[in-house]
């Protein structure tokens, strides 16, 4: 009773789109509960999870209206768009983008976890020069 808590409002998926027009992104809806946000250069897509939730796809840069994400290929970094069109990233692209993914996530009001924070992150690594390497099991030297 004189320790009651009220309830902490959880923004809805429209709440959280419309309030990063304050961060300066404009966001476009999708079908089926996704949205494409953009800010300069930058894009991601987000996704309505409900009960207030929202997920975060990968951060990119725009590469002929797509979303380019990062590749490294170990002597440099690429920007690879879905259609498979490759654009060397420069260290421009990589300011923008670390700015940009961490004012999406305080826009949306996103927990910035630390390991993210510390610099950018791939879901490809194209340096390793190990042929065949992931094709399965290979024979021991000793069993040819």
């Amino acid at each position: 009773m004189f320790f009651r808590h009220e309830k902490q409002h959880v923004p809805t998926f429209e709440e959280r789109l419309n309030a990063l027009s304050q961060h300066g992104f404009t966001a476009s809806r999708e079908s089926n509960g996704h949205a494409k946000v953009i800010r300069k250069e930058c894009g991601a897509q987000v996704q309505d999870l409900g009960d207030g939730k929202v997920g975060l796809g990968k951060a990119g840069v725009l590469v002929g209206g797509e979303i380019a994400t990062l590749i490294h290929g170990g002597y440099q970094m690429f920007l690879r768009a879905p259609s498979g069109k490759e654009v060397p990233a420069l260290a421009s692209h990589l300011t923008a983008l670390h700015a940009f993914d961490e004012d999406l996530r305080e826009g949306l009001g996103i927990t910035s976890l630390y390991n993210l924070s510390l610099g950018t992150t791939f879901d490809s690594h194209l340096y390793d020069r190990v042929e065949d390497r992931d094709d399965g099991p290979h024979p021991h030297p000793w069993e040819k």
